[in-house]
């Protein structure tokens, strides 16, 4: 009896050494094709909505977990002061047009007058010169005794009488002119005027348009923080989207990348599913460590240094095969990226 139990004894430890040499041996084969790390988790675009002007919320049409779709209206605000300010920009604009119209107008008219001013100066120039030559004329014949001194002295009055129209006209052109200046100026002035208030009305309706806060893409609403009647902030955390399509973000330990490249297949199992095997490959490796590029960098010239192995945060696309459970930002998964 005791031979019978010593030789099944025997059996049992030999069974069991040859198991395990068995999954050692397989284990020890998978590990040299294989790299892996529990230091894994899924990520995804979490886009943050926030307001950009301070008003008192007045609808807020999603809840917890809701699927949204790109430019659906998440929350209102009340849009009654925004579109005051609206109403008053265009009024201002309209304002400025008609001010604009006036002082084309004007330039119109003064530009008229200046066309007279200088037809009125063409016009003395050629009495003048004509009284010049009637002078000249008289001149002569008045030497000749062939006028009288009477009518020689109306010839000479004549000449300067229409000297002085045409310096009176010339003065009258020069001022013409000035004014058509001063018109163009009061025309750019309100034209100015017109880009002002047309840019103020601009300013008003972003902000009467701002009053609506619609979801920039498709996704889930999580954290949601408002309710109506809340007064909000710029800024303020109101809720975030978490866009569908997740990937993997796995931190190997920097010893472990001589064999990790883009491109290469992975196998990441889920912790909160157990069963679920999902296929992906190694899509990029970050530009340095995560320590890198946390709040306090490490400064290593300074104080007493110990080595620590450092991690790599490496990206992982995953498929997600039709009616998979549903993957959130945060959870755990263990990826194999087979570099063999």
């Amino acid at each position: 009896m005791k031979a019978t139990l010593r030789f099944v004894a025997r059996g049992a430890v030999g069974l069991a050494l040859f198991i395990g040499l068995v999954f050692g041996v397989r284990y020890f084969l998978q590990a040299r094709h294989l790299e892996s790390t529990d230091d894994a988790f899924i990520e995804a675009h979490v886009m943050q909505i926030s307001p950009k002007i301070s008003e008192k919320v007045l609808r807020v049409l999603v809840e917890d977990n809701q699927m949204v779709k790109r430019g659906d209206l998440l929350v209102e605000l009340d849009p009654r002061d925004a579109q005051a300010l609206v109403n008053q920009a265009k009024a201002n604009l309209n304002s400025s047009l008609a001010k604009l119209a006036e002082a084309k107008a004007q330039l119109a008219a003064v530009r008229a007058g200046q066309a007279q001013a200088a037809a009125d100066v063409n016009e003395s120039r050629a009495l003048a010169d004509n009284a010049g030559k009637e002078a000249v004329r008289s001149k002569t014949l008045r030497k000749s005794g062939a006028i009288a001194q009477r009518e020689f002295d109306q010839m000479m009055a004549g000449e300067l009488s229409t000297k002085a129209a045409l310096a009176s006209k010339e003065q009258k052109a020069i001022g013409a002119e000035s004014n058509v200046q001063v018109a163009v100026a009061s025309v750019a002035s309100a034209e100015a005027m017109v880009e002002q208030s047309r840019a103020l009305l601009d300013t008003t309706q972003i902000r009467l348009d701002n009053t609506k806060i619609f979801a920039p893409e498709a996704g889930r609403v999580t954290r949601k923080n408002v309710e109506i009647g809340n007064f909000i902030q710029p800024g303020n955390a109101l809720m975030a989207i978490v866009a569908p399509e997740v990937w993997v973000i796995a931190n190997f330990k920097e010893t472990q990348l001589s064999r990790v490249h883009p491109g290469q297949p992975v196998e990441v199992r889920v912790d909160s599913h157990p069963r679920l095997r999902l296929k992906g490959k190694v899509d990029s490796i970050q530009d340095g460590t995560g320590s890198r590029f946390s709040l306090l960098p490490p400064e290593n010239a300074t104080g007493n240094y110990v080595k620590v192995v450092q991690r790599v945060p490496v990206k992982i696309q995953i498929e997600l095969p039709a009616g998979s459970p549903l993957l959130v930002p945060g959870m755990s998964v263990t990826p194999f990226v087979q570099v063999r």
